[in-house]
């Protein structure tokens, strides 16, 4: 395939709104010595992509910057010490850089038409996986796959509770709970939300907006006995609350703090219920190859919420800002 000089891209030249992201024409890359070049087929937007047009104290972006960390195309060249054997090959990205930082944050992400990456992020995806959904689960299902099952040691009938179940993480830890047999509740903002869930699998839904001490809802929907497991990348204000959700010896799961990072812990809970805390960093590219699997297999069909064209990513990233997603949002260049 001859590739253009040029490739559409939508990036950011300074923190702020979401004017801050502009369509633009940039060189298309080439692949250097170790690399391929990827025509991107699709991209899924994360939260950290509100992170990175917002602006964070503790994340510093260098500008000019392309968001987007899931990514998933067509291998379309190869540079030096790369087998021509990638050529043409369907991949998904593995979203870290081998030598540390994240896609779309500490370098240019999947919000254009072609990539350059490092071989060792290419992983081949299988047949009859699409490219959209494949571009679901790096991130989210991936992190998700690691905190359940490799940190979290999540059982089949286990009560499980899942904060902030609407969203990417969220709908995936709501169907790797099912899947392995678990009893759900989830918390969600909405109604609309709440019936979406129960279509998933959910077996409670309480709605934390109506019920902003959630946990008395637990409470009485496990009568009184709490849940084995809670998921809680919410931080914030909503620790003491997990907390008084859990039974016995239980354990709570987290990955983000979307939040907020300082958290109030009761200690009490922790000592008179024998709590764990176990935290989980991410996704390593073997829970990536799994989540890849389930799709194969149709054990698990990625949620997306909405499918949108490369110029309207900026509503994309605006519907994950203001929490009116359920499950992902993919942009399709």
């Amino acid at each position: 395939m001859n590739t253009p000089e040029t490739m559409r891209a939508v990036a950011l030249r300074a923190h702020g709104g979401l004017d801050k992201l502009k369509l633009e024409d940039w060189p298309t890359p080439e692949p250097a010595d170790g690399q391929a070049l990827v025509e991107i087929r699709a991209c899924g937007l994360n939260y950290m992509d509100v992170f990175v047009l917002q602006g964070m104290p503790d994340l510093p972006t260098k500008m000019p910057r392309i968001p987007g960390g899931d990514i998933a195309g067509i291998v379309r060249a190869v540079g030096e010490s790369v087998p021509d054997s990638w050529v043409g090959k369907h991949v998904v990205l593995f979203p870290r850089f081998p030598g540390g930082g994240v896609l779309g944050e500490h370098g240019n992400g999947g919000l254009c038409e072609f990539i350059a990456v490092d071989q060792r992020q290419l992983i081949e995806m299988p047949e009859g996986v699409s490219f959209e959904d494949a571009a679901a689960l790096p991130i989210a299902y991936g992190t998700s796959h690691r905190m359940l099952f490799t940190r979290g040691r999540l059982a089949a009938g286990e009560k499980v509770l899942i904060l902030g179940a609407s969203g990417g993480v969220g709908v995936s830890c709501v169907q790797f709970a099912k899947l392995t047999g678990c009893e759900v509740f989830a918390c969600t903002s909405s109604e609309e939300k709440g019936r979406q869930l129960r279509e998933l699998g959910a077996d409670h839904v309480i709605d934390y907006v109506a019920h902003p001490e959630f946990s008395r809802e637990v409470w009485k929907a496990t009568g009184k006995t709490g849940v084995d497991v809670a998921i809680n990348f919410t931080g914030g204000d909503t620790w003491v609350q997990t907390q008084r959700s859990m039974a016995v010896g239980g354990r709570i799961l987290t990955c983000g703090s979307t939040a907020g990072h300082m958290c109030e812990i009761d200690v009490r809970f922790l000592w008179h219920r024998e709590t764990e805390i176990i935290g989980s960093r991410a996704y390593v590219p073997e829970d990536i190859v799994a989540c890849l699997d389930f799709v194969a297999s149709g054990r698990v069909a990625p949620v997306i919420d909405a499918r949108l064209p490369l110029d309207r990513a900026a509503e994309g990233v605006g519907l994950l800002r203001d929490r009116k997603v359920f499950g992902k949002v993919i942009i399709v260049p």
